[in-house]
């Protein structure tokens, strides 16, 4: 691979053919991962207070409570790459929907924290192994013109997962007793996700296995039938075929890669600090522990916490619209660059006005959780689906089970760092300074950007893949 032919596949084809509806099908489909992600997500936000008054437990507890889930993810990432190469994706997303009705049920049952933190913990491995195989399916599944918009489907999901939640926390809570047990209904909170999980488990049973994948397993003709299959032109199917075969002449598997080959270190440490990034930019912070964050504002009653959650629901959702209309046009990196700018600006007028002390001045609730509402846009537009999408464009064909597996376990663990040191910062550092050092790293993500990241826009993963494995600069992979 010391002299790589860039020139030599024809995927600029691929941008001249239109899209065929069986495509997005298959997008869509892959992409009920991430509605279930986004519930998990959303549903323990507004279940908290109510296990808190159930099981007569504190601040330390619930993020016990909360961050289980997020351990799990860890471990379910961490299996994920040995079960997507030996099972295929697929597979892979079967198994996870399973996890996810027996960890959704075990939850809605368990008699205490403990075996409630134990239940987390079994339905976070779903969300790992979710979260690590529906990105990585629909990179290898989608048609180059569209990959980018085909990942974001699966961040939609995600804010679509946790609008719902939202949606049914607030139905929920606005009941005092719920099939006659007092705060039962977060219970149904917790439970009701077995029934969206049985629903995607159908769903997989009707998609095609990733062509890649096939490819990998010895599989050709299996996979030029998916691709026949997607109805995509002979040209296209040609050029697909081509690109792979290239891919895999490359003997080494991930973890021979790993310690033999430095180009796949690099890149595997580039995964790491965007995951990093997206997880420090706050936006679980808010997902998580929304209803405190609106009785910092000085929003008290229940009804108006759990609305107010709502409103956060609709606005991540709507935002993430901005991201698959113009991350297949405008490119990766423009998008980012604005969403840090607008993130980092709005946290720290969050920041700014919870240390004017809300409680003294009320008027100030309002124009704090506009700002709040503006960091979501920020995020939802950018770092929310742009990290998912450059993590499964940048690694090698028979590395990406690995590479993907550092990057996502990243995620989860900062993710459940981060959930788990909110509420002490909050005690110790105060709202307002809380949000202010949130904001201000989001500014500084735009200096690892501009120095580390490639522009991936329209560049097919194989060529990506050779120009990484000459010794092309990180940033210079894509154009």
């Amino acid at each position: 691979m010391t002299s790589p032919n860039f020139g030599a596949s024809s995927t600029p084809a691929l941008h001249t053919q239109k899209i065929k509806p069986i495509v997005y099908f298959i997008g869509i489909i892959a992409a009920l991962a991430g509605l279930l992600f986004g519930l998990d997500i959303g549903v323990i936000s507004g279940a908290q207070q109510f296990i808190e008054k159930e099981f007569h437990i504190g601040d330390q507890q619930i993020e016990l409570i909360v961050s289980a889930l997020l351990w799990g993810a860890v471990f379910g990432t961490f299996i994920s790459g040995i079960l997507s190469r030996h099972l295929g994706r697929r597979r892979t997303m079967l198994t996870s929907a399973l996890i996810f009705v027996a960890g959704s049920l075990a939850c809605a049952f368990a008699p205490g924290e403990y075996s409630l933190i134990a239940a987390r913990f079994f339905l976070g491995i779903a969300v790992g192994i979710a979260s690590f195989t529906a990105p990585l399916y629909l990179a290898e599944v989608s048609p180059q013109a569209v990959r980018g918009s085909m990942i974001s489907m699966y961040q939609l999901m995600i804010t679509i997962g946790i609008l719902l939640a939202f949606l049914s926390n607030t139905w929920l809570a606005s009941y005092a007793t719920f099939g006659g047990v007092t705060g039962g209904h977060w219970r149904v909170m917790l439970g009701i996700i077995a029934i969206p999980a049985a629903i995607m488990f159908l769903g997989v049973l009707f998609l095609p296995e990733s062509p890649r994948w096939l490819f990998l397993a010895g599989r050709k003709e299996d996979a030029v039938a998916v691709f026949k299959r997607m109805q995509l032109a002979e040209s296209e199917i040609a050029a697909e075929v081509h690109d792979i075969e290239e891919s895999t002449k490359i003997k080494q598997s991930g973890f021979q890669m790993l310690f033999q080959n430095a180009n796949f270190r690099r890149v595997i440490g580039l995964g790491i600090g965007l995951q990093i990034i997206q997880q420090l930019t706050g936006i679980n912070v808010i997902m998580y522990y929304a209803p405190k964050i609106f009785t910092l504002a000085g929003f008290a009653s229940v009804s108006g916490q759990m609305w107010g959650t709502v409103v956060v629901g609709i606005t991540n959702m709507l935002a993430t619209f901005i991201a698959i209309t113009l991350v297949d046009r405008l490119g990766r990196k423009p998008i980012m660059y604005a969403g840090f700018i607008v993130m980092g600006l709005a946290l720290m007028t969050v920041g700014f006005l919870f240390n004017a002390d809300i409680a003294k001045h009320p008027n100030l609730g309002f124009p704090a959780i506009g700002a709040l509402l503006v960091f979501i846009i920020g995020f939802s537009m950018s770092a929310g689906p742009i990290v998912w999408i450059i993590c499964s464009e940048i690694y090698p064909l028979t590395g990406r089970d690995v590479g993907i597996t550092f990057s996502t376990a990243t995620n989860w663990l900062t993710n459940a760092i981060v959930g788990m040191t909110f509420l002490t910062m909050l005690s110790t550092l105060g709202g307002g300074n809380t949000f202010l050092l949130y904001g201000g790293m989001n500014i500084l993500f735009i200096i690892f950007f501009f120095l580390f990241v490639p522009e991936t826009k329209g560049v097919s993963l194989e060529s990506i893949e050779q120009k990484l494995l000459a010794g092309t600069s990180l940033k210079r992979l894509g154009k």
